[in-house]
């Protein structure tokens, strides 16, 4: 059925994904995307870019004010970025405090302005190991709450939950999407670094679906 929606749109390929699959299912999409200070901002760049050819309402929210209370992590720039695979212990200091609690309650707030039914984000299966915020539990709980928190009640999905990141290629690569429009790095340069543990695990993504990332790297591990 078709229903209004919100995507929270990174400009990364699981949120790009995310993005098309939305629309694919003949939903309204709103995508919204969010600067807190990430090294990787450039991923905003190819967010504006996707939305203005698809003609996707697009709104781009600075919340660098709230840094004081989101610091502390490598994607922010207070710590080097680092080196190796999402399973590795170091990968927890790409954690930043709270960002998706923060970020699905200012979704949930312009979904009651847009009058939409529910919130998507793309947590899948991959990030369970690092990332709190990005586990079922966290989505279930969030989704309850949301669903309370104004007179129109708000329902939180992660459409991505059971899936890994070569799952949620495969789906983008059945819709015949172009990953050339999308950034990974967590290092803002102007070629993928090819060693922090997102460019790893996009690696082996398409490793696993026996093709080639468009983007360019310095180094492909």
């Amino acid at each position: 059925m078709s229903k209004t929606v919100v995507v929270i749109y990174s400009g990364g390929m699981d949120s790009f994904t995310l993005l098309h699959l939305a629309r694919a299912r003949g939903h309204r999409v709103h995508a919204l995307s969010f600067n807190y200070g990430q090294r990787h901002v450039r991923e905003l760049d190819c967010a504006r870019a996707v939305c203005e050819e698809l003609l996707v309402p697009h709104k781009v929210i600075d919340i660098r004010a709230l840094s004081q209370v989101m610091s502390g992590s490598a994607l922010t720039g207070e710590l080097e970025v680092p080196e190796g695979h999402y399973q590795e212990s170091s990968m927890k200091s790409t954690v930043v405090p709270n960002r998706n609690m923060i970020l699905l309650s200012l979704a949930t707030g312009y979904a009651v302005t847009v009058e939409a039914n529910d919130v998507w984000y793309g947590a899948h299966g991959g990030d369970h190991a690092i990332y709190p915020d990005c586990r079922p539990e966290f989505v279930k709980k969030m989704d309850a709450v949301c669903r309370v928190a104004n007179y129109q009640p708000v329902g939180i999905e992660a459409p991505f939950m059971a899936m890994d990141k070569g799952d949620i290629l495969a789906e983008g690569l059945r819709m015949n999407l172009d990953y050339a429009r999308t950034w990974t790095c967590y290092n803002g340069r102007k070629q993928a670094c090819g060693r922090c543990g997102s460019c790893v695990e996009r690696l082996e993504a398409f490793a696993s679906q026996g093709v080639s990332d468009p983007l360019p790297y310095e180094v492909r591990g």
